[in-house]
């Protein structure tokens, strides 16, 4: 089958990560560890599993930190290489185990991609899986299957970006008939930006500001509103088609990011009712802020203008898939003794949603399903119009460039149409 694999080769890797941000040309060239190639499709690992053919494959932050080499080594021991890159897709069954019978081929799904101990066949569960939070198990090296935290970095598995993959019967989630493949492919980070909001809590008296406008950012603002919440949400987007999104799925301001810090610095302390204070030495002080900063890119200068912005206990959210953070003075944080907290996935999520009073449970992968039922439409306008897999150079490109290309969700049609 054809897929787009990724390759284990530390020359390449070294090229993309100190060559490619002075020479970008590189990300999709022929020195690119990225490849698309034919190889085997990914065996059952047991009967509970299914395979699916991918119909629409969304290109994700930490696929484009691959394909730069901007990603944190952290993770590298957690995953098994070559792998078939794509874990936000929606597609359709074709194989199902004789255990997983309450799958039926032909069925249009979206895969929950952790693996955690169900989906490799580890029993007793650990804490974090027997607890629901699957995407933190702490065996992702161990069980019948290769080292892997998710679907499209286990070699095992397959990924969204190929002809087709595997999927443990748990994984799997059925999209209702009236959302589309466009809609439904954004199940998966939409489920990231629904956890992120319940862990949170938000209330609807906190001003929230919402630092960067990709389609994390996005789904961050979306989710709010489809929970119910009426918080003042004040977001940051670098260009003018985020901006629009932004306005049209609740923001109530946007500000427009700006590279001088004086000039950022005195835009956002305005919206935030905040004072800034010049220092002796190096960037200002801020006194006040928002009730609740959202990182959604989680670079060095954001998260340092997030603890900044914050106001004194109040909660900043890392949502963002972070690089490596450098010259982030952490002082506001024990100063203002800010509340730090992190949303990497989905699970089982106790916590408050649509206004409720008391916290309760919620599948936030489920959740997301439900919540886009009646956000399809607002949503939809997010993907970009589908790249063919035989194109795949073009989308990461478009995915580099959203500026240029006004992509906020850059898709692959893996099937080879265009829906």
């Amino acid at each position: 089958m054809k897929a787009v694999q990724y390759i284990r080769s530390l020359p390449r890797y070294a090229l993309m990560r100190w060559i490619g941000p002075r020479m970008p040309s590189l990300y999709t060239s022929v020195f690119s560890p990225v490849k698309l190639r034919n190889i085997p499709e990914p065996k059952l690992p047991t009967q509970s599993w299914v395979r699916i053919a991918p119909i629409l494959t969304g290109i994700c932050g930490s696929d484009i930190a691959t394909f730069t080499a901007k990603g944190s080594p952290y993770l590298a021991p957690i995953t098994s290489m070559p792998f078939v890159l794509g874990h936000e897709l929606v597609g359709r069954v074709i194989e199902v185990g004789q255990d997983a019978d309450s799958i039926n081929e032909g069925e249009r799904v979206v895969i929950q991609p952790a693996l955690g101990c169900e989906v490799r066949s580890i029993n007793p569960a650990c804490n974090a899986c027997a607890n629901g939070q699957f995407a933190l198990c702490a065996n992702v090296t161990r069980g019948n299957i290769s080292a892997g935290i998710q679907t499209g970095y286990c070699r095992d598995t397959g990924g969204g970006l190929g002809e087709n993959l595997v999927a443990h019967k748990s994984q799997v989630y059925r999209v209702p008939n009236e959302i589309s493949d466009r809609a439904a492919v954004l199940i998966e980070p939409f489920a990231c930006a629904v956890h992120g909001v319940l862990r949170a809590n938000v209330k609807d008296s906190d001003r929230i500001l919402i630092i960067g406008c990709g389609s994390i950012g996005l789904l961050t603002i979306a989710a709010l509103r489809a929970l119910g919440s009426k918080a003042t949400i004040i977001a940051v987007a670098k260009h003018e088609h985020q901006r629009e999104h932004a306005e049209s799925l609740g923001a109530d301001r946007v500000i427009p990011a700006t590279r001088e810090t004086k000039a950022r610095y005195t835009a956002w302390a305005k919206e935030l009712g905040a004072d800034v204070l010049p220092p002796e030495l190096g960037k200002p002080t801020v006194i006040g802020g928002a009730d609740i900063t959202f990182d959604c890119i989680a670079g060095s200068q954001t998260i340092d203008d997030a603890i900044r912005f914050t106001r004194s206990g109040g909660t900043l959210m890392l949502v963002g898939m972070p690089s490596i953070p450098k010259n982030v003075d952490w002082t506001p944080l024990w100063f203002k003794e800010l509340t730090l907290k992190s949303a990497y996935a989905y699970g089982v999520e106790h916590a408050m949603a649509g206004g409720g009073k008391n916290p309760t449970p919620h599948d936030t992968f489920y959740l997301a399903i439900e919540l886009m039922r009646t956000w399809h439409d607002k949503l939809t306008p997010l993907t970009s119009t589908p790249f063919s897999l035989a194109d795949y150079r073009s989308a990461i490109r478009a995915s580099l460039r959203t500026g240029q290309s006004r992509s906020v969700k850059t898709v692959i049609a893996v099937e080879g149409h265009i829906p």
